[in-house]
């Protein structure tokens, strides 16, 4: 039986675990990025200052891989360097991601030159310093993929219904647990309980026993006393008998003498 709490213990437990730490956090944040880029279709969504980029193109291999989720900085633009990998807007507003490879002056204000590590030839169009979305930081081998999908409503649906399935399971384990410790309890307080009824019981038969013997001796004793009785009764008879003979003899002799 204890092992069978572990296991609904330890099942229960992961449910949760995955449904809190790892389902909800990432349906949130995909809710979040999603209401932030219909709220405002200029501004790149972001989450703490940290925005998350799904890579479409294998210009950044083998670094950065298709479908991979990138997650950038937000970071002062001047203080960016030859050598940073930056995600900025092109002229057609979509998002890159590729790295300075030089600075140069474009009417009196810093811009970069930058290029896909894996493409042979650098981009066209300079990156000023309003372009720029952050800094790469971080990436999270083809996670992308999966929040790309999240990002359907039917997947969504999908998401939320999954997860109040594995909330649904963890409450019901724990409750079978709860009820099997419930009734693990009442067997125990049962067992007592006879236990308990057993041992009053055997006192009581044992007190029984006792005011029976009480009650034998008491009988023995007043039967010895009344043979005692009767015994010295006899005696005595016996006793006034004889003499009551020898009178009668004496009598006799008195009377045969005259």
């Amino acid at each position: 039986m204890k092992n069978e709490k572990r296991w609904y213990q330890k099942i229960s437990n992961w449910l949760t675990i995955i449904a809190v730490v790892i389902l909800v956090p990432v349906l949130l944040i995909n809710l979040s990025i999603m209401f932030q880029a219909n709220t405002d279709k200029d501004k790149v969504p972001s989450v703490f200052g940290f925005k998350p980029f799904i890579v479409l193109s294998g210009s950044m291999e083998t670094d950065i891989r298709v479908g991979d989720l990138i997650i950038t900085k937000e970071v002062d633009p001047t203080t960016l360097k030859i050598g940073d990998v930056i995600a900025f807007r092109d002229a057609e507003g979509t998002v890159t991601t590729h790295r300075i490879i030089e600075i140069v002056d474009n009417r009196g204000e810093d811009s970069f030159i930058t290029k896909g590590d894996n493409n042979s030839s650098q981009d066209q169009q300079l990156v000023e310093l309003s372009d720029v979305e952050g800094i790469y930081v971080a990436r999270i081998p083809s996670v992308g993929n999966v929040l790309k999908s999240l990002s359907e409503p039917t997947t969504i649906i999908i998401v939320v219904l999954a997860i109040t399935v594995v909330f649904a399971v963890a409450f019901m384990l724990s409750n079978k647990k709860s009820l099997s410790q419930e009734q693990l309890e009442f067997l125990e307080y049962k067992r007592k309980k006879e236990q308990a009824e057993r041992d009053k019981e055997n006192e009581e038969f044992m007190e029984f026993k006792r005011q029976k013997a009480l009650k034998e001796k008491d009988v023995s004793e007043n039967d010895k006393t009344s043979k005692e009785k009767t015994t010295k009764k006899t005696t005595g008879t016996k006793k006034e008998s004889s003499k009551s003979t020898e009178t009668k003899k004496k009598t006799t002799k008195k009377t045969n003498s005259k």
